[in-house]
């Protein structure tokens, strides 16, 4: 009898609650909003009455801008957002200082026709100039190269002056695989090896195109300068004018790692490379050629 009587007074105490929280509830419920609550507008920039120091047609032209594809009509949602802090500050500014973006777009300046013209001339005389089928690789088609000793000569050889905008100190013939593993050589390693500031800007070549045996050796087999395979190059002049020469270069402090990066990047789009540390023969140059081993490039 005694646990029903408590369980009779919870039930009672539970109900009065809940009627006492519902009726605390049903004011806030009466008293809620109707409408979407609404930022307060900024005030005009400065305190300054825009409207006084613009003409009504400006005024009129920015709000317009700014409302131009609100809803008009009364009642709908949601309500035309005021004209910005931002244009309002923009019209107060004197005409004479900026231009009237109501007027007038800003577009890009067209390229005048004489500049075009200049970029056309420099694409049509390098491709006049051209060798190898590439505008990057100048100078003249020298064709067959007649041999002074058995295993000598080159077919279709030509004479480069330049190599992806490189010179080369003198005219150097060769055929159109080396000059095109030059190219490939010079344009991705050589050219910013000792810094984008100061680029390559000439290759120093100590040898090309020549009929002769491997090192002058007497009796020895016919070197790939012989059938225009091959270039040796012994110095690289940067845009300041420093001339670095393999020779120096390659014990120096300061270019003694950019040295041995050009050397290993040779060593790929030639099938040999020797440099000082090959033999005595190459103490003061690079002795790159295409010429293809079983084993894969040989670079010493």
């Amino acid at each position: 009898m005694i646990g029903q009587g408590r369980l009779k007074a919870g039930l009672r105490k539970g109900l009065i609650v809940g009627l006492l929280c519902g009726a605390s509830n049903a004011p806030l419920q009466a008293s809620a909003p109707e409408v979407s609550l609404r930022p307060v507008d900024r005030p005009a920039l400065g305190g300054v009455a825009v409207e006084a120091t613009l003409p009504q047609s400006t005024v009129a032209a920015l709000v317009g801008l700014e409302q131009g594809r609100a809803p008009q009509q009364p009642g709908l949602r949601p309500i035309p957002r005021p004209v910005s802090a931002q244009i309002l500050a923009a019209a107060a500014l004197p005409a004479d200082l900026v231009p009237s973006v109501l007027e007038q777009s800003l577009v890009p300046f067209v390229r005048p026709d004489t500049l075009v013209e200049q970029a056309l001339f420099k694409r049509r005389r390098l491709r006049k100039g051209s060798v190898c089928g590439d505008v990057e690789i100048q100078g003249k088609v020298i064709g067959g190269v007649v041999a002074t000793m058995p295993g000598c000569g080159a077919k279709d050889a030509v004479q480069v002056t330049s190599v992806a905008g490189v010179r080369l100190s003198q005219p150097s013939v060769m055929t159109c695989e080396t000059a095109a593993a030059l190219k490939h050589w010079v344009s991705k390693d050589v050219e910013t090896a000792f810094g984008r500031r100061n680029k390559v800007v000439s290759l120093r070549v100590a040898a090309h195109y020549a009929c002769r045996t491997r090192n002058n050796r007497p009796g020895g087999r016919i070197s790939e300068h012989g059938r225009g395979k091959a270039i040796d190059i012994s110095g690289f002049k940067l845009e300041d004018g420093t001339l670095v020469t393999v020779l120096q270069g390659w014990t120096d402090r300061k270019t003694r790692k950019p040295m041995a990066r050009i050397w290993k990047a040779a060593c790929g789009p030639f099938g040999t490379v020797l440099g000082p540390e090959a033999d005595r023969y190459h103490r003061d140059h690079f002795h790159l050629d295409v010429a293809r081993h079983r084993g894969g490039a040989y670079c010493r």
